[in-house]
């Protein structure tokens, strides 16, 4: 069990939370949301230890608690299967310490009861069949067996992150605390650590931008919210339905107290100076009594995302033929063709290195391909977010004077910060500096940008990454309804079965073109299951 007692965490004049208590029981799968800036990450780090709260507050945890490492690069210099393993302190110093001794040629009698001690460390941590468990788990985020003596400096970045997802899942923790343990992984690998968590007997608290991953992983939700944080039962959508029920009812019980009170105060000047100042008395202690429930301002705010195209695009938008690309040697593209028709929204889907960044670059002009053609139609004109979106906007700016320069339409100053205001830059939010801007505000700016231009033709790599639930949610109502053509490369599923009605499925066979949503091409082309099975 993870238990808070009176936690508060302030940054300067700003409070995040204030006098939190609340309990993570084992057996339940907590996810942690709130909008961007709400201080998940902030409240994480202090359920692990890494900061401390502003008052004097305590918080209790297991001594097994397995943490999502944030740093890529720390254990560069050690094998991969090595990494797993370190996720179980106690078993690694162990067999660190035992194999040191093994090198001596005489051992003294000390050192020999010493080695009996610590096989007996060991066996009680299940060290025996340490790798066995520590190989299962790459294997199910997708490293093969003949990685796993490799050192972690040869993997990509995104392959270091998922090995620190799995050493925070080896060892039979207590507890895991998980930030973003989607980030970097392909449908595939989040349904095998959709299974995975499933199994976990331990107390879970995990934050997530993914509402598909969190309704099919979690039992609770605890949402940061009012200052506070509340703990609701049932999935992400379950807290939703509450939430806003538990808002609506007391907005409701609000004006019917107004009404009375009304009436009341009517009684009230009416007679205050006549002879009936007893029943007077009576319904001012009445109007006290009814006096309407403080609703505090909600932190969750959704962004109003809506596309337009000045100018509907030709019927064909764009064909490819026999497009291939390759890098170093290694084919990345073989004899891609497809063509692409007005209002056809596609989802580019497939495992991670397979190619969806790559096929959107030679789409756009930014690669050349090896063979092949892109023949896009007369006068067609896209929009383009790309996955490493922040270089998009240079600094030296304010968010205002970056989209600014954008009106091509001359829509006016007005109009723009209207349209910043829709996009949650209300006031002096859009004289914010440029190089200050967080990782949604900057996504959401970008976004801006898309909706101010017009474009017939929208694409999108990776584009949930930094944002959070409310706005990948806008997001998808915004794509949905867009009259013009997408192309969106996503891990988010309900992104994905909102938006889609075509899907290019990238694998190492080739490319499958199903005409028709995401749902339907599962019911034919259902995920292959992972190798790797949860042991606790």
């Amino acid at each position: 069990m993870i238990t808070v007692t009176n936690v508060s965490k302030s940054f300067g004049t700003r409070t995040l939370f204030d006098n939190v208590s609340v309990k993570f029981t084992p057996g339940n799968r907590y996810g942690l949301t709130g909008p961007n800036g709400a201080g998940k990450s902030t409240f994480l780090k202090i359920l692990t230890g890494q900061i401390e709260p502003t008052n004097r507050g305590t918080v209790t945890r297991p001594k097994k608690t397995g943490v999502l490492s944030q740093d890529q690069n720390a254990f560069d210099e050690e094998r991969i299967i090595d990494t797993v393993m370190m996720g179980n302190a106690t078993l690694w110093n162990t067999l660190k310490e035992r194999n040191a001794l093994c090198e001596f040629d005489d051992l003294t009698e000390s050192q020999m009861e010493r080695l009996g001690d610590l096989e007996t460390v060991i066996a009680d941590e299940n060290g025996y069949m340490a790798e066995i468990e520590a190989a299962e788990i790459l294997r199910g985020i997708g490293l093969p067996d003949e990685r796993h003596a490799d050192l972690m400096k040869t993997l990509p970045n995104d392959f270091k992150f998922r090995v620190l997802l799995a050493q925070a899942l080896f060892g039979g923790s207590e507890a895991l605390l998980l930030d973003e343990p989607t980030n970097y992984m392909d449908l595939e690998t989040i349904h095998w650590l959709e299974e995975f968590l499933m199994a976990y007997e331990g107390t879970l608290v995990v934050i997530s931008h993914d509402r598909h991953f969190l309704n099919a992983v979690c039992t609770h939700i605890a949402d940061i919210d009012y200052d506070t944080i509340i703990a609701y039962p049932g999935n992400y959508d379950d807290m939703v339905e509450q939430k806003m029920s538990a808002r609506s009812r007391i907005e409701s019980e609000n004006k019917d107290k107004a009404k009375k009170i009304a009436q009341l105060q009517e009684f009230v000047n009416r007679f205050a100076a006549g002879q009936r100042s007893s029943q007077v008395q009576s319904r001012r202690k009445e109007m006290a009594r009814l006096a309407p429930t403080e609703l505090k301002r909600s932190n969750i705010q959704r962004p109003y995302i809506r596309f337009e195209q000045t100018k509907p695009a030709g019927r064909e938008v764009v064909t490819v033929n026999g497009l291939s690309k390759s890098f170093d040697g290694k084919s990345v593209l073989k004899d891609v063709s497809f063509e692409i028709q007005r209002g056809d929204k596609v989802a580019i889907i497939g495992p991670n290195g397979i190619g969806k960044t790559t096929l959107i670059r030679c789409l756009i002009g930014e690669l050349a391909p090896d063979a092949g053609t892109v023949k896009w139609g007369t006068g067609m004109t896209w929009g383009y977010y790309p996955q490493d979106y922040r270089a998009e906007i240079e600094d030296g700016l304010t968010a205002f004077e970056w989209l600014n320069q954008f009106d091509a339409a001359g829509d006016g100053i007005q109009a723009v910060r209207g349209l910043m205001g829709r996009m949650l830059f209300s006031g002096e939010e859009g004289d914010k500096p440029t190089a200050a801007l967080s990782g949604g505000e900057a996504a959401r700016l970008l976004m801006a940008k898309l909706m101010l231009e017009k474009r017939p033709v929208l694409i999108f790599d990776e584009p949930t990454n930094h944002l959070d639930l409310e706005s990948v949610n806008a997001l998808g109502e915004g794509l949905s309804q867009f009259a013009g053509t997408v192309f969106v490369a996503s891990h988010d599923r309900d992104l994905i079965s909102e938006v889609a009605t075509r899907i290019l499925s990238l694998t190492p066979e080739g490319v499958i073109d199903f005409l028709g949503t995401y749902d339907e091409y599962l019911e034919t082309h259902p995920l292959p299951e992972r190798q790797g099975t949860a042991k606790w």
